[in-house]
């Protein structure tokens, strides 16, 4: 796959210009969605049912974050993960 991943998946159009998010850019944000009780079962998951890195996982979580149409799909995540983002860099 290429790209940044965002959409690369993606089928027919929502509207006019607008592709809807990839299968696998919603079950990223649908591995976020959950609370897990440790790091370990999070990352079991992301290989298992994902079939990638966790470091892939987080470099695609990351540009969902800025996508659009990551937003409307799930905006109370993406919100939180930006709250989350930003208050990590309010930090350093």
């Amino acid at each position: 796959m290429s790209g940044s991943g965002a959409g690369a998946d993606a089928g027919a159009a929502d509207g006019p210009g607008i592709t809807p998010l990839s299968t696998r850019d919603e079950a990223v944000l649908a591995v976020e969605r959950r609370s897990w009780p440790g790091p370990g079962a999070k990352e079991r998951v992301i290989r298992e049912r994902l079939g990638i890195s966790p470091t892939r996982y987080y470099q695609l979580l990351n540009a969902l974050l800025e996508d659009p149409r990551a937003l409307a799909h799930d905006p109370v995540t993406v919100n939180r993960l930006r709250r989350v983002r930003d208050a990590r860099r309010a930090r350093r």
